[in-house]
């Protein structure tokens, strides 16, 4: 690009997110560019600055997509003299938050593809690089933790060459270390110089995309914008071209990373605008905002396609009196959480509650966490599930199953359809037979093998994607001491024997453990749930039966013996006719409770019950 003394705005306009496999340091360097560009004083930074949430510091992950406005005056003499606008957008690395990428990713023009230097290329690496090929976005290649005693910057450098068929990779793969700042002054000249200008033209009818948003209770629902034609200012009024709901605009701003008001948006900007609308539905993501009169047809932006969830689980709150506060709840989580769905059902056992989709189970962990912290509500979860097909006896078309409680009755059953998933996992050849190991006990089917040089290959899987979602990931960084990491996307439907394991606690069918396991592994499934349940659910004053049934045939069973109470304690001496008769009264007593007796089971219990025992 060259520049004139009379670069226009929107030619010192760089947008750009980070991308990266999970904990190989995108917060951390964001935190660099905002203290470097001045966006935050030092005195007021705090370790990922841009992770608003308290869950995201405290499990160190990125959860949200977070924008902000930086404002940079490069040092090299031909740029010295120019302000740019750098607009960043953080995004997640985890499998679970695709999604969040993929709508980052639309809004940029420039992607920093961050690796780290200890760890090298990681699935979630390849997947997101992808995600940014797709959208022909310009990538700067950046080798993080370059100080560590560990890193094999060298190596790394040349898995990168390799994979983006860079011929200079001295001059083009930059290294930094983002927590002590080394070199991270050489990514902001990188991103000014290879980062393209927004196209877009300030003189064309407003077009602009909704790339995400959140909640104010004073403000409404925010929408998160990116401008792409024409201008947005207070006082205008705008129409959502696919909700067809109307607006006056109240406030427009950008972040720094606080919200920031300012007159108006101009082609190419990234910020916020403010209508006081209420009502989540009539603001969705990937809706173009235009004005409300304008002169010409404008078409709608492309928008994103709308994820599909692959993990359902049902949420009941404790207080019956809570539901329509959880149904508060979720409606505005789902502002910020495009990929959340859900619908309200009934169970006999549990009351009222909502049957949720998730993108995965680490998304169903930080949902569940975020109603308990952000809206004080105390929930049981059930086992979670993936959507099965059903074709029933007398009927050609497959019905959708995406609850266990709505599995038919197997004598209508004709087939059973199972979604599957194609899996890519990176990790050392001396892991690859453990690896292999764990993916064969999952129903994988191999595929093949790649090598991206010496110490690292790529195993291609195709698997049930139920087989996956629960604990998967965990037995997966297990056997491979930490160093193996998976990406994975749908493949489809296939034909499977598939049935309805139920677990019964005292004689009492607990619908939050039904299961669909396949049949052949029906036997092991149910013996291993009995068996975790015996050491997690609280012993009582009678003894319990622990029992998991196909159909009404018991296939597991185990006990928990009755809690003993000494009831002759207070007995001096050896009056023994007195502690019989003791004894026998509370032997009586027992045998009454077990006859009435509900077992109360903690929340805890069921989170606890959803991950398998390690394999």
């Amino acid at each position: 690009m060259s520049y004139t003394k009379n670069m226009d705005f929107q030619t010192r306009i760089r947008n750009f997110c980070i991308i990266a496999h999970i904990d190989h340091g995108k917060s951390t360097l964001a935190d660099r560019l905002l203290e470097l560009t001045g966006t935050i004083e030092k005195r007021k930074m705090k370790e990922q600055f841009l992770d608003q949430m308290d869950i995201e510091r405290e499990r160190g992950i990125t959860i949200k997509m977070q924008p902000v406005k930086m404002l940079y005056q490069p040092a090299v003499s031909s740029l010295k003299d120019y302000q740019f606008t750098l607009n960043l957008i953080d995004t997640p690395g985890h499998v679970d938050f695709n999604y969040e990428v993929s709508r980052s990713l639309a809004a940029v023009e420039g992607a920093i593809l961050l690796v780290d230097a200890t760890q090298g290329v990681q699935a979630q690496t390849l997947a997101n690089l992808y995600l940014a090929e797709r959208e022909h976005l310009a990538i700067i290649p950046v080798i993080n933790k370059v100080d560590l005693p560990n890193a094999r910057t060298e190596e790394v450098k040349n898995e990168l060459a390799e994979l983006l068929k860079i011929l200079q990779p001295d001059e083009e793969i930059l290294t930094v270390s983002a927590k002590t700042g080394l070199g991270v002054d050489k990514v902001l000249e990188m991103i000014v110089k290879k980062v393209p200008a927004p196209k877009g033209h300030l003189k064309s009818p407003l077009r602009a995309l909704i790339f995400d948003s959140h909640f104010d209770p004073y403000m409404g629902v925010v929408a998160h914008i990116r401008v792409v034609d024409g201008k947005i200012k207070r006082g205008d009024e705008i129409k959502m071209m696919v909700a067809g709901s109307r607006a006056e605009v109240f406030e427009v701003g950008v972040f720094r990373p606080e919200p920031t008001h300012l007159d108006s948006l101009e082609a190419g900007e990234i910020g916020y605008l403010a209508t006081g609308i209420k009502n989540p539905d009539l603001i969705k993501v990937g809706d173009t905002i235009t004005l409300l009169k304008n002169p010409y047809e404008v078409e709608p932006l492309e928008g994103y396609q709308e994820p599909k969830p692959t993990v359902f689980a049902s949420f009941y709150p404790e207080a019956a009196d809570d539901f329509n506060l959880l149904k508060d709840a979720l409606s505005k989580l789902k502002l910020n959480d495009a990929s959340l769905t859900f619908e309200p059902e009934t169970s006999e056992a549990l009351g009222r509650g909502f049957q949720l989709g998730f993108l995965g189970m680490l998304h169903l962990e930080i949902v569940h966490e975020r109603l308990r912290r952000e809206y004080g509500l105390n929930l049981i979860a059930t086992t979670p599930t993936v959507a099965y097909q059903v074709v029933l006896k007398n009927s050609d078309a497959p019905k959708n199953i995406d609850s266990v409680s709505h599995w038919p009755d197997p004598t209508r059953i004709e087939e059973t359809l199972e979604p599957w998933v194609r899996m890519e996992i990176i990790t050392h050849p001396k892991f690859m037979g453990d690896v292999i190991n764990l993916l064969e006990n999952r129903r994988g089917e191999y595929k093949h093998t790649e090598y991206l040089g010496p110490e690292k290959l790529f195993l291609f899987y195709e698997v049930p994607l139920a087989e996956i979602i629960v604990d998967f990931y965990d037995n997966l960084k297990s056997v491979s001491e930490g160093y193996a990491s998976m990406s994975y996307e749908p493949v489809g439907y296939r034909k499977s024997d598939l049935t309805k394991l139920d677990i019964l606690i005292a004689g009492e069918r607990v619908e939050q453990f039904s299961r669909i396991v396949p049949k052949e592994k029906a036997q092991a499934e149910g013996r291993a749930m009995v068996e975790k349940l015996k050491e997690v659910v609280p012993r009582q004053l009678f003894a319990v039966a622990i029992q998991a049934a196909l159909g009404g045939k018991v296939i597991a069973r185990e006990d928990i013996p009755a809690m003993r109470k000494d009831v002759t304690g207070y007995l001096y001496g050896g009056d023994y006719s007195r502690k019989r008769k003791l004894l026998e009264k509370q032997k009586k007593g027992k045998k009454k409770l077990k006859a009435r007796g509900r077992i109360e089971l903690a929340p805890e219990v069921f989170m606890q019950v959803l991950r398998r025992k390690s394999s």
